[in-house]
Parts: structure tokens; C-alpha cells; sequence
């Protein structure tokens, strides 16, 4: 069997992301039997791609394959893999291993996804060992640690399932963990690629209120539309805080920006209320928070890091069965640069998918 060719849309330099990737051959990390060869159908696009390009979070090792979500056809499977084998329908999300040691805090404890020891992103990341570098999915081929190649359900449209595996997880994750279900008001901040997906999983998880928070009140419809029960233009609407004050009891926060109204959105949230941010903006900064707000109400603000491969299943398990349908736009792998200039220019809506 002649050996797989790895092609994929190379990030250079941080211009990459002005829609100057190049398409060539790379070196994927070296073969070991916990891996798997996935032959790529579909790969999301996501915020993180952009900030990768760019060297934004941190410088990037280029060249670089951006895409952290995968989706695609196992065709090489490792030994000492059990749980896929050779022909599967399988996914990729934003993280390729973890340490995964009995002794590890988070990988013992099922909580890989925060592992401090040897967390290797799907992309832009270099693999100890002299193993190589992480390659993403904008891509015909991905190489990825077995334990983070999960089989995608029935019933779930590969183009659909594709933004899930990150996108989706970043904000399943924080709503199942922090009690979103019947007798629960959430509000979503933020409602774009992975505020969208926040609408779709709080009301598939059965909140009683579902609120979508955003600056601008031109995306009122759409949000409704999506299944949200109310929606908060905070550009727009006069005094929004205090007319919604102590509505919620919890907040799942995408905005990656140290300008937006923190002290606003902590407002909104009942007596022990919770504020979960998982937007990432770059240099991580924030605004500040008055102790006072969080004493006061008593309230927790928290931060939450993608998903666990088993948050993951469990996910997918859930969109299958309620039928969870993002907005999304496919594209054509081919016309990667355009999708990245159009999704760093904010028309997404609300999530691209690139098909080979």
C-alpha cells in the first residue's frame, strides 16, 4: 500500500491569515500504533484558526495547517487503538493528546483537556520526542492520537457534526457542568460561531429561558430564530442591565474582547449565579471586576478550556437525538483563503465548513 500523501493549506508567516495560506505536502507527526490516519470530508472553521495564523495567542511554529474540526474516514489505525477501526466515520476537536498518565492530576481524573504536562493542540503544536508537529484539518489528511479520534454517531450530517467538535464542545461543556437543564435561565454572550451553538445546546439541554446576549439588535431575528427566548441588544437597548438585573442563573460568555461590559453581564445574574468565560481574546486580558459585584451576589465567575473526549461523545449522542442543526456554510476546501478573510472579516453566519 503506497504511503498517504499529506497535503493542506500552509500558513507561512503571519500573513497567512490576509488569505495568503499556500497549498503544499507536509511531514505529518511520526507514526506510532495509538494513532490514526484520518482521510479529511469535512473541517470546520473556527475563531482559533484566526488567531493561530496570526501568532496572535502566541508565536506560531510555521508552517502551519490550521482546522480542529475534523471530520473524515479512518483509513490507518494503530494496534493499540480499540475503539475505531479502518472505514469508520470519525472526528477530530482542537486538542490531538494529553499526557495521559495514571499520576496526572487531570488526565486521571478525566479532565485531559487541562492537562499541564504534555497537551498538544490538533494544530501549531510541536510534539515531544522529536515526534514532528501537530497538523490541522484544512488538509486531505490529519494524523491524531487515537484516544481523540472519536466515531461521529448516525444520524449526524458530517458537515454539521464538523463544528461541533469545537465550536460546539466549548460551549456544551460549560452548560452541562454548571446545571443548564429544566428550572434554568442561561444567557448566551456573544452570539456568533460559538454563541450559536450556546442557543442550540442550552435549549437541547432544556433550559426554561434561553436569553441571547449581543451589541447589535439586527441579529434579534436570527437569534429567536434559533430557539432563543428572549434577546438583549446591548448597543440598543436602553438600560438593559438594570431591566433584566438578577434574571439569570447562569452566563456562557464567547466575547473575546477586554472592552465589553463585564460589570453589566455580572448584573444579570441572580443571587449565586455563575459566569463562565470561554472567549479567548489575545494577550488574554479582560476588563476588570469590582469585588464588590461578585460579594454582594455571591456570585462565581469562572473560565472553561474546550471539552473531554467524553463530553465530546456525550455531545454528539445529544445533537443526534434532538436533532441539533447549526447555521453553517460549506465551502469548497479549495477557496480556504477567501473563507478565512471572509470569517476574519465577521461574515459567518455562523459557522463555515470546508469540504474536500
Amino acid at each position: 500500500m503506497a504511503a498517504t500523501k499529506f497535503e493542506g493549506w500552509l500558513g507561512k508567516d503571519e500573513k497567512s491569515v490576509e488569505g495568503k495560506m499556500e497549498w503544499g505536502s507536509f511531514e505529518p507527526k511520526k507514526w506510532s500504533e495509538d494513532d490514526v490516519d484520518i482521510e479529511i470530508s469535512h473541517c470546520g472553521v473556527c475563531g482559533s484558526d484566526l488567531h493561530v495564523l496570526k501568532s496572535g495567542w502566541s508565536p506560531t511554529p510555521y508552517p502551519c495547517v490550521v482546522g480542529h474540526e475534523i471530520i473524515g474516514k479512518a483509513v490507518k489505525v494503530g494496534s493499540n487503538v480499540k475503539h475505531v477501526k479502518e472505514g469508520d466515520r470519525v472526528g477530530v476537536g482542537a486538542q490531538a493528546r494529553s499526557c495521559l498518565q495514571k499520576d496526572c492530576p487531570d488526565c486521571s481524573t478525566g479532565a485531559e483537556n487541562h492537562c499541564r504536562r504534555a497537551n498538544v493542540n490538533t494544530y501549531g503544536s510541536v510534539y515531544p520526542n522529536d515526534e514532528g508537529k501537530s497538523y490541522g484539518g484544512y488538509a486531505t489528511h490529519n494524523r491524531t492520537n487515537g484516544h481523540f479520534v472519536l466515531p461521529i454517531p448516525e444520524g449526524l450530517d458530517s458537515a454539521d457534526a464538523a463544528p461541533m467538535l469545537c465550536g460546539g464542545i466549548t460551549v456544551f461543556s460549560p452548560l452541562k457542568q454548571n446545571g443548564c437543564g429544566p428550572g434554568k435561565t442561561v444567557g448566551i454572550v456573544g452570539v456568533g460561531g460559538l454563541g450559536h451553538f450556546g442557543v442550540l445546546f442550552a435549549k437541547a439541554l432544556e433550559a426554561d429561558k434561553v436569553v441571547g446576549i449581543s451589541r447589535k439588535a439586527e441579529k434579534r431575528d436570527e437569534v429567536l430564530q434559533l430557539g432563543a427566548d428572549q434577546y438583549i441588544a446591548t448597543d440598543e437597548d436602553e438600560d438593559w442591565a438594570k431591566k433584566n438585573a438578577q434574571t439569570l442563573d447562569l452566563i456562557v460568555c464567547t466575547v473575546s474582547s477586554e472592552k465589553m461590559p463585564l460589570d453589566q453581564y455580572l448584573q444579570l445574574l441572580k443571587t449565586k449565579g455563575t459566569f463562565i468565560q470561554v472567549g479567548a481574546p489575545d494577550g488574554g486580558k479582560l476588563p476588570n471586576i469590582n469585588a464588590f459585584t461578585l460579594i454582594a451576589s455571591g456570585i462565581k465567575v469562572g473560565g472553561s478550556a474546550i471539552g473531554t473526549p467524553k463530553e465530546i461523545s456525550e455531545m454528539l449522542e445529544i445533537a443526534a437525538e434532538k436533532k441539533v442543526k447549526p447555521w453553517i456554510q460549506k465551502r469548497p476546501m479549495k477557496d480556504a483563503n477567501k473563507t478565512v478573510v471572509d470569517m476574519e472579516a465577521g461574515k459567518a453566519r455562523y459557522r463555515y465548513v470546508l469540504e474536500n
